[in-house]
């Protein structure tokens, strides 16, 4: 069933928070609504399958890898009425060209993605996309030093914080990244603090 209306939904968050896992609720649902869904995923994300969004409790989902946004749409079929996005924030810019183009086109379109990186500032096209869409769900985890509500995602080398000059993306789970609050959040910067 084709929608009236296009509409942007983004799921964002630190890692951890369960944005996948929220993504992929959404695209079952509207499966079950008799909607035809297709999912895509930035090739870079290659953690648990290349033809899946994998939350890291185990849920997964069939998913078009791509390697530049403008594939998304190429490969969309003319029967799809949702799209879904998994790890946005790794797309480049044009992602939002493309976002915009699906919902013009009255498609339902489900982003997912981080949305600050690991120095805690704004990652990619999601603030962007945050500010284009018609819903946005901040999810939040809980920090692995307190157990208060965690909004950051601390990258850890050697068990230590890491530098604010390391590369932003490194592609990892729970052997290199934690939950935190804003209080436990460390990003070393060498002599000049934040």
């Amino acid at each position: 069933m084709k929608h009236r209306f296009g509409v942007v939904e983004v799921i964002c968050g630190s890692m951890f928070c369960g944005k996948t896992e929220e993504l992929i609720r959404r695209l079952t649902r509207a499966r079950i609504a008799k909607q035809s869904v297709q999912v895509f995923k930035p090739c870079v994300d290659y953690r648990y399958s290349p033809a899946k969004v994998t939350s890291h409790s185990g849920f997964n989902f069939d998913a078009q890898p791509v390697e530049k946004s403008e594939e998304i749409l190429q490969f969309l079929e003319p029967e799809t009425t949702v799209v879904g996005i998994d790890e946005t924030q790794f797309f480049d810019a044009d992602i939002v060209g493309v976002v915009e183009t699906l919902a013009r086109r009255n498609l339902r379109v489900i982003v997912s993605g981080l949305d600050t990186d690991f120095r805690g500032e704004p990652f990619g096209c999601m603030p962007e996309l945050m500010a284009r869409a018609e819903f946005v769900d901040k999810l939040h985890a809980i920090c692995m030093v307190c157990g208060e509500t965690a909004s950051r995602t601390q990258r850890l080398v050697n068990g230590k914080p890491a530098h604010y000059d390391e590369p932003i993306v490194v592609i990892g789970a729970n052997e290199m990244y934690e939950a935190r609050c804003r209080t436990h959040h460390e990003v070393p910067r060498g002599e000049y603090p934040r």
